[in-house]
């Protein structure tokens, strides 16, 4: 059976996505980038499993995916990740702002026989979980965007009972300084 990829991404509303960006790339061009990290993303997973879009509100944005669309629940970032993975089995959740995922990364995510895999991002969060089971407390007191996302979600896991692990890191894309090793992928 084919795991579930979801993929996490925000409607591209001018100046309301990759706002830390703006000051290098205006508004437009903020919203632009996010629009083409989303295509390259959902072209990049599709192969790995069953493909969805979750995105924070609905919007016809990415029209050439053809695949389920849904939005994501109201509440902090962990609550909308629990909801999206809960009672999925096999599942990988990975965000939009993480480009080029490599294909050793994604199989470490996907093959872990943890509860609970988690992909570090280099600014101390992480690009993706991959879950075998949930817990609704396995993203208890995590402080978003703090740069200590990564070990604090590795503590609510294990308060709650889950087995962990952690794989290869990667970057996602937030700041100007993230841009250039963007361009060395090829996709902005």
């Amino acid at each position: 059976m084919r795991p579930v990829i979801i993929l996490f991404a925000r409607a591209p509303i001018v100046g309301q996505v990759k706002t830390r960006l703006i000051p290098a790339l205006g508004p437009e061009g903020a919203a632009m980038l996010h629009v083409r990290l989303v295509r390259h993303a959902l072209h990049h997973l599709e192969p790995y499993g069953d493909l969805e879009l979750h995105t924070d509100i609905r919007t016809e944005a990415w029209p050439e995916f053809r695949g389920p669309r849904v939005v994501q629940a109201e509440g902090d970032l962990g609550y909308k990740m629990f909801r999206a993975l809960e009672q999925r089995g096999h599942a990988l959740l990975v965000g939009s702002d993480a480009p080029a995922i490599p294909e050793m990364h994604l199989k470490s995510l996907l093959d872990s026989p943890s509860e609970v895999t988690l992909g570090p991002a280099d600014d101390g969060g992480f690009y993706a979980i991959a879950t075998r089971r949930t817990h609704p407390r396995m993203f208890d007191h995590i402080e978003w965007s703090s740069g200590h996302e990564l070990k604090q979600t590795l503590a609510a896991c294990h308060a709650a009972g889950l087995t962990t692990a952690i794989t290869h890191s990667w970057f996602d894309v937030d700041v100007p300084q993230d841009l250039e090793r963007l361009r060395k992928l090829g996709i902005q």
